[in-house]
């Protein structure tokens, strides 16, 4: 009997870690943050946050209603039921007191969400162009603007954009092939591999842009877009996620485009709203994007459309 029970205790310990590590880092460290919130509540008010319960739940997401979104509390939700599961207790997010809350506050506030701004082809050369007119070596401008052509080309999310490594790269006639071994939506870790053709004009292009940071870094192996020590050394530590967002929020301040709106999301909403807008349809879309489902990709291309498909267009003043 004591052998079964340790056998058990074995398996609920491996099933708590595979919970674990079907999250990336980054998924992990935002479930802790936001939980952390909620612990901070429920402390405050002399509430149990572990396990918790639907209607202490419920009063939380309506006091976090009074200043946020709405996909902020479905994104809090989301967090205390994984912290819940990991920790190896079930909490039921389905609770009728749950779901009419939040039906009930949506109805109050309204579901429109105003995100951060997708970086468009304006926004883009604006970027690209402040680069190269930048006083600093060109071994850090061919840097920067691999990371925003690759990470727009490839509709990377930025964790994405970072984990790429030497390895992982494929030049090919027709441009350049990335594997990416795992990312947010891919919990199995099946891996993809994303397609980036030559573009025309090479000042703009990812692919030639790559070849020659990777010509001037010397890059063979591991990580291809790392820091820089004092004085433009390159060192062998791989950039973080923070770092591709200050670096884009940096440049648009120099090319005098209010920054405020953007972050590193907005390489990956640019490509599929510019793609949208060039004709491409939501399959081929989530094809680059790695979507599982339509709804984020439906929302590009309503906005992509909204002066496409106007129907002022058609009123003749």
């Amino acid at each position: 009997m004591n052998e079964l029970t340790t056998e058990l205790k074995s398996l609920h310990e491996d099933t708590l870690n595979n919970l674990k590590n079907s999250k990336s880092n980054n998924t992990l460290r935002a479930y802790k943050s936001d939980f952390k919130d909620f612990v901070t509540f429920c402390s405050k008010h002399g509430l149990k946050s572990i396990p918790t319960e639907p209607k202490i739940v419920a009063i939380y997401l309506t006091h976090l209603s009074k200043t946020s979104k709405i996909s902020t509390l479905r994104r809090r939700l989301v967090s205390i039921s994984m912290v819940h599961k990991i920790k190896g207790y079930y909490l039921d997010t389905k609770h009728p007191v749950i779901i009419e809350n939040l039906l009930g506050i949506k109805r109050v506030k309204g579901s429109i969400q105003r995100g951060k701004k997708p970086l468009l082809i304006s926004d883009l050369k604006a970027m690209i162009n402040v680069i190269h007119e930048q006083k600093i070596d060109e071994i850090i401008k061919l840097r920067d603007i691999s990371i925003v052509l690759i990470g727009f080309g490839g509709g990377f999310r930025r964790s994405e954009l970072i984990s790429i490594d030497f390895e992982d790269l494929e030049f090919v006639s027709e441009g350049l092939k990335i594997t990416l071994k795992k990312s947010k939506t891919d919990q199995y870790g099946e891996g993809m591999i994303k397609g980036i053709p030559y573009f025309e004009n090479e000042n703009y292009c990812p692919v030639n842009n790559l070849k020659n940071w990777l010509s001037i870094s010397k890059i063979k192996s591991g990580a291809i877009f790392r820091r820089f020590t004092k004085g433009a050394n390159l060192s062998n530590d791989r950039l973080t996620d923070q770092t591709v967002v200050l670096l884009i929020k940096k440049y648009l301040k120099i090319a005098d485009i209010e920054n405020t709106n953007y972050s590193g999301h907005s390489l990956r909403s640019g490509f599929a709203t510019v793609a949208a807008e060039s004709g491409a349809d939501e399959r081929s879309i989530m094809a680059m994007t790695g979507h599982k489902t339509t709804q984020m990709v439906r929302r590009y291309i309503k906005e992509a459309n909204i002066f496409k498909n106007n129907a002022l267009n058609k009123i003749k003043l």
